[in-house]
């Protein structure tokens, strides 16, 4: 076990991919376990990614890029606008509800950030908002995206946690508009204390009848997670054909309510649907050699054993879980800490008393905002880079965003019922 822990620090501070990372370190411990056959390292690389739950992951990010090319994106966006003209800091409120309605098309909090500095960014410039803080509520906004479903954390953690994914699914529906709530009102503090975007003159809350105009185009991508999670609850699908279901959907939707789907971007979101599941598959794949070598080295029973001798408090457990994953997510990648840190923390959780359920929630949403973290958060990179500000700049300009998360997320732990309320009202 040292040889693996050594092997993995090592090549993570050297730079080296994360997946090969992963692998090595793996690897290594079966050249120092002669009890262990060699074979056994092959078949768990191969059985990591022989899961029927699993290919709803690759279905639901080619589902999402159809989205992005078949107008379900700009209509989103229209309805965004609509909401929030007469609000304080216009244009940064429409990028909080755009991240909470894309939140039921991507599933991913980076490929939701990437999209909207493209689109909203622009506009936000000639608004007069800093770079930094278009930077910071573009790429913390796109948090959201990690509990409304279909978000592929909560796949990720379902199926590896052997969670119902349908309850997570649900469960994520109240933390995901408490978030947007809250970061709808920090952007209304600090545009009113700024001057950011005030609202023009006149300006008036939507009518009924603008609503209801707007909803008819709009409905469609709506109406999306809602059809997910009904069909799950009453068995018309399960969640790996729902993924399925999810691409047919984005096709027709498409081919033929917006009528905005070519051959040129159907192919482009394939092209980007395999690029993305290329980074995810490599390390799920190269991740069963690392999690083979930590059960076996019996690392999920030591540290339950470790965690449980610190307290039998679950919510000062669920405090301790939290703060760890939000350092972690500072150093990788959410998908990797899901992966290697789910089959850690669940048997914990579970011995505790706490629902994997009410966990898997606060889990997704501290692991992924580490993406939006230095010094490896993704998300920062992503965005900063299409925007053209410094880290820096992003840095100053998130904080009051990171406290009114960090709030949320208390919030949840200390009230788990805002969880739970709809998964045990749907499922029982």
């Amino acid at each position: 076990m040292i040889i693996l822990l050594v092997l993995f620090v090592s090549l993570l501070l050297l730079g080296m991919p994360i997946a090969f990372v992963i692998g090595i370190a793996g690897t290594g411990f079966f050249f120092t376990s002669h009890s262990v056959p060699w074979t056994v390292l092959v078949q768990r690389v191969v059985a990591q990614t022989q899961s029927f739950t699993f290919l709803a992951v690759p279905f639901f990010i080619f589902a999402g890029n159809l989205m992005n090319e078949t107008g379900i994106t700009k209509n989103l966006l229209s309805l965004a606008r609509l909401l929030t003209r007469s609000m304080y800091g216009g244009v940064a409120q429409v990028n909080v509800v755009l991240s909470t309605l894309m939140g039921g098309v991507s599933g991913s909090a980076v490929a939701d950030a990437s999209m909207e500095i493209r689109v909203l960014g622009p506009e936000m410039d000639r608004q007069g908002y800093p770079k930094g803080y278009t930077a910071a509520i573009t790429c913390l906004s796109g948090l959201i995206t990690a509990t409304i479903p279909p978000s592929l954390g909560l796949i990720l953690y379902g199926f590896l946690g052997n969670v119902s994914i349908g309850r997570l699914f649900v469960a994520g529906i109240i933390p995901g508009l408490l978030m947007c709530l809250f970061l709808m009102v920090t952007v209304t503090m600090t545009a009113k204390k700024h001057h950011y975007d005030p609202p023009k003159e006149g300006a008036k809350a939507p009518t009924c009848k603008e609503l209801c105009t707007n909803l008819k185009t709009s409905i469609w991508a709506l109406l999306f997670p809602l059809i997910l999670i009904v069909g799950i609850r009453f068995g018309v699908f399960t969640p790996s054909e729902a993924g399925a279901f999810a691409v047919v959907y984005a096709l027709f939707c498409g081919a033929f309510i917006y009528k905005e789907l070519s051959w040129t971007k159907f192919k482009k979101a394939l092209k980007n649907a395999i690029s993305d599941l290329g980074s995810i598959i490599i390390i799920i794949a190269f991740s069963g050699i690392f999690g083979y070598a930590l059960t076996y080295g019996e690392v999920p029973v030591l540290m339950s054993k470790a965690l449980l001798s610190i307290t039998d408090n679950g919510t000062l457990m669920m405090l301790i879980m939290m703060a760890f994953l939000f350092f972690a997510g500072m150093f990788l990648d959410s998908d990797v800490n899901t992966l290697l840190l789910t089959p850690l923390f669940v048997p914990v959780v579970t011995a505790m008393g706490i629902d994997p359920v009410h966990f898997g929630i606060c889990m997704s949403t501290m692991i992924t905002l580490g993406c939006m973290t230095p010094p490896v958060g993704t998300g920062i990179y992503v965005v900063c880079g299409i925007e053209g500000c410094s880290i820096g700049d992003f840095i100053k300009e998130s904080i009051p965003f990171f406290v009114a998360i960090l709030i949320e997320v208390l919030v949840l732990i200390l009230i788990p019922q805002l969880s739970l309320f709809l998964p045990n009202l749907v499922f029982g």
